[in-house]
């Protein structure tokens, strides 16, 4: 219950401020001119990915299929933030209406648990593969790999709209002033609600939504799967199958290491500015790598762009 001095100090507000990039003005234009290359790199490799996927028939197999829709979250994931960003720094407005704002977060938690729960997916994919090579056929067919996916947005949907719904129930917020570049939802919840107990039981309901059952599925997985490496004989044979879980485990350590960092740091005092350095590896940096990696990585991914890029250059010849 708010009393009379409290909420004096509250108000009910129709936008937010959000944290500028830089005060400097003569930066201002390198610091845009960087994010639209990061977003662009972002946006064309993912696309390189999903277009090799769904070219290619030797790649038409479950995990391809997975990596295909995650390169599709993380292009919705980042979108849903730099282009905004380049935007408000141009016109240099920090404003940000009320209705936006929930648009945002909504699409930002969405994306995000999205990747989440694929990245979960592809972790039981590799485990079905290795643990399980006899039946992987049979167990990962069209069928459950489509109700996976599907499990997966549900649960990003349902996520998505729980924060909204808590959102919606405040009427006073504390500040307008968001100290980041987007609207992270833990910082909502601390600027709209006094009862701390109610903001900590949130963020950490959604850390264990969507970090922690996600991250326990993903160790069950490699347990399992680095108890059967190690019970192959021969040492090509321990290699090869490691092989193909490290890029996934590259992804995997690179995408929840800076979320939880987001998310756990707005549980403890950290400066503004180190909280965006942490949101801008969590929201730009991460996406933009991911097809870089599989594209470094996979040599299937490798043969399939040259083959696109052959047959384009035969057609235009």
């Amino acid at each position: 219950m708010v009393t009379n001095s409290e909420s004096q100090n509250l108000t009910s507000i129709s936008e937010f401020h959000l944290m500028e990039l830089t005060e400097d003005p003569e930066l201002q234009p390198v610091l845009v001119g960087l994010f639209l290359s990061m977003y662009l790199v972002t946006v064309l490799g993912n696309l390189l990915i999903i277009l090799a996927v769904s070219s290619d028939s030797h790649l038409h197999t479950p995990m391809y299929f997975f990596l295909a829709n995650l390169s599709l979250a993380d292009i919705c994931f980042i979108s849903t933030m730099v282009p905004k960003l380049i935007m408000n720094t141009q016109s240099h407005s920090r404003v940000f209406a009320y209705v936006d704002c929930l648009m945002q977060m909504s699409l930002f938690i969405l994306s995000g648990c999205m990747d989440d729960m694929l990245l979960t997916v592809m972790a039981y994919d590799r485990f079905v593969a290795i643990c399980h090579p006899l039946n992987y056929s049979v167990i990962m067919n069209p069928r459950l790999c489509g109700f996976l996916v599907l499990m997966s947005f549900l649960i990003s949907l349902f996520d998505s709209q729980l924060h909204n719904l808590i959102v919606l129930n405040f009427r006073y917020f504390k500040d307008v002033e968001i100290t980041n570049f987007f609207f992270d939802p833990s910082q909502l919840l601390n600027l709209a609600c006094s009862n701390t107990l109610t903001n900590n039981i949130v963020i950490y309901f959604v850390v264990t939504l969507s970090g922690c059952l996600p991250i326990s599925g993903i160790l069950f997985s490699y347990c399992k799967i680095v108890s059967s490496i190690l019970r192959i004989p021969s040492s090509v044979g321990r290699s090869k199958a490691f092989s193909t879980c490290g890029t996934h485990l590259a992804v995997v350590c690179l995408f929840y290491g800076t979320g939880l960092a987001v998310y756990l740091g707005s549980t403890v005092s950290l400066s503004s500015r180190t909280s965006a350095v942490f949101s801008v590896m969590y929201t730009v940096v991460s996406p933009m790598l991911n097809p870089f990696i599989y594209r470094l990585r996979n040599r299937d991914i490798k043969t399939a762009l040259r083959r696109m890029h052959s047959n384009a250059y035969n057609l235009r010849a």
